[in-house]
């Protein structure tokens, strides 16, 4: 008999020292555990949703909603942008919307030392469908004081359009008025003149100026 064996207990209770009972944690215990887990989770993943969802219908929801007003009254307000004939591309008329050049009347004066000059311009600009009126020396107020390339000078009840259509056959020119009732338009040369706008570049810039691009579009 072992000494661990009380008194009086022998045969299928004594205990020989190899073999020991073993102790077991009820197992009811972990799966509680693992239910109450289960359900925080899913309660918070409730609750996030819930968030969620409110964000959209209260917060994010309605900001797009302004966002998307906003953007139909921007497209709504914006101007049109006029559409017309562009027949003003590389050797061909100015685009329709514009003066052609047997409306304007042009008189060429030379304000610089170079003899022959005012002709020779006033020449080219008859073959570009100008109509071509005094062609000769710069007024004294002009003669040798024109630093420039050149002086369009017209009456303030001159057409705007029309100082566009001269001015693209020659870069640089300032426009100007006097106190003329007539509409021709004077093109005084200065001492900065070179040549005229070749015909092609400024058949595009009248092209640019009768058709501008549009203003891009809200992105909403």
């Amino acid at each position: 008999m072992s000494m661990l064996t009380p008194p009086g207990m022998g045969g299928k209770y004594r205990v020989t020292g190899a073999a020991y009972p073993r102790m077991h944690r009820p197992r009811r215990r972990r799966r509680i555990v693992f239910a109450v887990l289960g359900a925080v989770v899913a309660l918070a993943l409730l609750g996030y949703g819930g968030l969620q969802l409110i964000g959209v219908f209260r917060g994010d929801g309605g900001k797009r909603s302004a966002a998307a007003k906003d953007c139909a009254k921007a497209a709504a307000s914006a101007k049109p942008v006029a559409k017309t004939d562009t027949a003003g591309g590389a050797g061909g008329k100015p685009a329709a919307g514009l003066p052609q050049p047997g409306q304007i009347t042009v008189n060429v004066y030379n304000a610089t030392p170079r003899a022959g000059l005012a002709k020779a311009v006033g020449e080219e600009l008859k073959k570009r469908g100008f109509v071509i009126g005094q062609v000769g020396n710069a007024p004294a107020g002009f003669d040798k004081k024109v630093t420039g390339p050149g002086i369009l000078l017209g009456s303030p009840r001159t057409d705007k359009a029309a100082f566009s259509v001269l001015g693209a056959q020659l870069a640089g020119a300032t426009p100007q008025t006097d106190t003329r009732e007539g509409t021709d338009i004077d093109l005084i040369l200065g001492d900065s003149f070179k040549e005229l706008t070749k015909k092609e570049d400024a058949d595009k810039t009248l092209a640019l100026l009768a058709n501008p691009k549009p203003a891009p579009a809200a992105t909403c």
